[in-house]
């Protein structure tokens, strides 16, 4: 199991780093993946859906560092907090009548896979 929560814990570093990447180079097209409509037009729009791809980035990078200097009790934590991310996300998107494909497919698959990760390395089952 140890594997496996370790794969899910890169898997999930990376791709929200990806995804970040994603959201500062070209934050229009990464949105239209999210679930939801694109925002309003305006001159500043792309600024704040930068701002997602900085906190993107960032929480791939707290997980790596978890993954180095944290141990694995740490990382399980680290995860579990972090999959509030995409229950979040999955939540909001459904609500909001997005795309509920994507919420359940993209954010919810996302949230369930570091919570399977996360528990054993909390409880030492790794």
């Amino acid at each position: 199991m140890y594997w496996f929560s370790m794969v899910i814990a890169l898997l999930a570093a990376f791709g929200i780093i990806a995804i970040g990447m994603m959201y500062l180079s070209d934050p229009k097209a990464a949105t239209r993946s999210f679930g939801l409509p694109l925002p309003e037009a305006g001159a500043n729009v792309a600024w704040w859906l930068r701002l997602k791809g900085v906190r993107d980035v960032v929480s791939g990078i707290v997980v790596l560092a978890m993954l180095v200097w944290g141990g694995p009790r740490v990382l399980g934590i680290i995860l579990l907090v972090e999959a509030l991310i995409p229950a979040g996300d999955m939540s909001l998107v459904v609500a909001a009548r997005g795309s509920t494909a994507r919420a359940l497919g993209i954010h919810g698959l996302t949230a369930m896979l570091m919570i399977t990760g996360a528990v054993p390395l909390i409880l030492g089952a790794a």
